[in-house]
């Protein structure tokens, strides 16, 4: 037996759906407008790293600049971009990584 595409009440369902939307749509457009947020700054966040675990001191900058998305920033690391855009939990991944581990 071959598949046969259902016929009868897929029509009913159509035209429920398309009120569902037209609702929707409706509602969406008698509802105020939403807030948009304010321009961001160009520099959205700054993440200094010091480790003093061998005796010696060292720092490093991660610079998180506006990019195109809200959700993403354009990434620089002591002075060199390393990202166009990058989201916050690859930004938290690199900071991760850059701990070597150590055994105890």
């Amino acid at each position: 037996m071959a598949y046969r595409k259902r016929l009868h009440g897929s029509r009913r369902y159509n035209e429920s759906l398309a009120r569902a939307r037209e609702a929707k749509e409706r509602a969406r457009l008698e509802s105020p407008a939403p807030d948009y947020p304010l321009n961001l700054p160009e520099l959205r966040r700054r993440i200094i790293v010091e480790s003093y675990d061998f005796g010696e001191m060292t720092h490093h900058e991660i610079n998180l600049y506006r990019s195109g998305r809200v959700d993403c920033y354009r990434v620089v690391i002591d002075g060199e971009q390393v990202a166009r855009r990058m989201g916050w939990a690859r930004v938290l991944e690199l900071v991760r990584k850059a701990f070597v581990r150590v055994s105890a």
